[in-house]
């Protein structure tokens, strides 16, 4: 990857637990979003980053396409929408 983004490894070992996907059952939403966004066709996001990798990292436009949809997604709706509490373990994997 040429580009200067910052990271995401979903692999990176923690102590506890041993690894991100191990905080998501296997039926989780996540897993669908990710899927999703796997599919998508990104490179209208990509092309606007410069390819030689200089500058302030970004963040990758997959990671937040993703964020963006899990936050839509459990967002209720409505005229009078109530907060929530998003899923932290969620964030955190994708």
């Amino acid at each position: 990857m040429p580009q200067n983004f910052i990271a995401c490894d979903r692999d990176q070992p923690f102590l506890m637990p041993p690894s991100l996907l191990d905080w998501m059952s296997s039926d989780h939403v996540v897993w669908t979003i990710l899927g999703s966004v796997e599919e998508m066709d990104l490179s209208a996001f990509y092309a606007d980053y410069r390819r030689d990798g200089h500058g302030r990292p970004a963040y990758d436009p997959a990671m937040m396409v993703a964020l963006l949809l899990s936050g839509k997604g459990r967002r209720p709706e409505g005229p009078r929408p109530f907060p929530y509490a998003p899923d932290p373990m969620q964030g955190r994997l994708l």
